[in-house]
């Protein structure tokens, strides 16, 4: 009977909401899934997307439904459906105004939206992004017809991948960073001379240690941009990379209990009853520190979203943690891996640099040295997986760390007898 049948209803069809939906149905074979989205593409991989705006993919190859894990069989998807509302003691969600939709269970993965700093004037001008979305990178590629100069405002991750899409299309590039380097957020200025090193050569332009302020534009669209230092550049394409914030306005009142993010325990439960989050929307726990975390990043918010998954199913399965890695990620034709800690000016960790000048690694220590926290590899990822591995299950290092700080670890000294 459809009534014994369980009503499982999730928010975000990204890689949150489609890991839960995939996971539910590996636990449960009758049950009910539904999966708003407000996107009007069916969901996608998002890392794929400045693909999209080099032309080396189309839409069609960024689907999830079908490639691996995601068969999308037993899953109701729902394209241009945004939650305004949530009704907990209900047990409903209220979509676009149109109606409600009834739950047993609930997943919260509603992913997070630029971050649009309000002392940018003129950011909605046409030719401004923030490569988020795959119609961010439909409109950014058609974009690129008219454009000679792009600026890039912010050094991140997302905006350098959006930087050197637009170089292989031809565009002159210029990134403007407030900070004295880029990818600050993932190592230390010191730590990125590589980084630098590559991007110069790849023909990026970097002007650090100013902020934009305003967008110039006419009735084609952005025609240039303002800095603090009183000076302008003129450009046919902004992307403003700032940061995100988590999508979380449609719960006011709903009596789920936001800190910036939603908070989860380790079962990624929320305070109510049926109701769970994963993803870049929900606050959880770095199994390094101990603290409270929220994350960006597409392998944690799968891994986080299986959980939700099993655990909506009745399957306890706890959390391990949110853990910062950037596995394999390359920029310009420098791989590099961070993760844990790696910010240590100031601190009284233990630190170990390895600088070849063609390779860099660093290694972090607790200050009692039996901790391994943190690694940053430029260059050469070697064994990335067994470091984060003993980060990541707080392994005493005692008898294996010269190995580490001498990069001799391998798979063998995990081998219990």
């Amino acid at each position: 009977m459809a009534e014994d049948k369980a009503r499982y209803v999730i928010t975000g069809g990204s890689a949150a909401g489609m890991a839960a939906a995939q996971a539910i149905t590996e636990q449960d074979l009758n049950g009910i899934i539904t999966v708003l989205s407000e996107e009007p593409d069916m969901p996608y991989f998002r890392p794929l997307i400045p693909y999209m705006v080099t032309g080396k993919k189309s839409a069609g190859d960024m689907q999830m439904s079908g490639n691996g894990p995601y068969k999308g069989s037993g899953i109701d998807i729902h394209v241009n459906s945004r939650v305004d509302s949530v009704n907990v003691s209900e047990r409903t969600v209220s979509i676009n105004g149109q109606g409600n939709i009834s739950y047993d269970k609930l997943l919260l993965a509603t992913g997070s939206r630029p971050y649009l700093p309000p002392e940018i004037k003129g950011a909605d001008a046409n030719g401004v992004f923030a490569l988020r979305t795959l119609a961010d990178a439909k409109a950014m590629a058609e974009r690129v017809s008219v454009t000679d100069h792009a600026v890039m405002i912010g050094g991140g991750l997302l905006n350098l991948k959006a930087a050197f899409a637009l170089l292989e299309r031809g565009v002159k590039v210029t990134l403007v960073v407030y900070s004295p380097e880029v990818l600050s957020q993932l190592m230390e200025p010191d730590d990125a001379l590589l980084i630098r090193n590559a991007l110069d050569r790849a023909g990026l332009k970097i002007k650090t240690g100013c902020s934009a302020t305003g967008i110039l534009s006419d009735k084609s669209g952005v025609t240039g941009v303002s800095l603090d230092d009183g000076s302008e550049m003129p450009c046919q394409m902004i992307c403003i990379g700032k940061g995100v914030r988590p999508n979380v306005d449609f719960l006011s009142g709903s009596e789920i209990i936001i800190d910036q993010g939603i908070v989860v325990n380790r079962y990624t439960a929320c305070n109510t009853p049926g109701t769970y989050a994963a993803g870049d929307v929900a606050v959880t726990f770095d199994p390094v520190t101990g603290e409270r975390i929220m994350t960006g990043l597409w392998t944690n918010a799968v891994e986080m979203g299986r959980c939700a998954g099993y655990n909506m199913t009745g399957r306890k399965t706890a959390y391990s943690g949110t853990f910062g890695i950037m596995n394999a990620t390359q920029i310009a034709d420098e791989p590099f891996v961070s993760m844990g800690i790696v910010h240590t000016k100031n601190t009284d960790y233990e630190v170990h640099v390895r600088n070849t000048g063609s390779t860099y690694r660093k290694v972090v220590f607790s200050p009692d040295n039996d901790r391994l926290l943190g690694v940053l590899f430029i260059g050469d990822i070697t064994g990335a997986g067994m470091y984060r591995y003993v980060i990541r299950e707080n392994m005493p290092i005692n008898e294996i760390k010269s190995l580490i700080i001498n990069q001799r670890l391998h798979y063998g000294h995990f081998i219990r007898n």
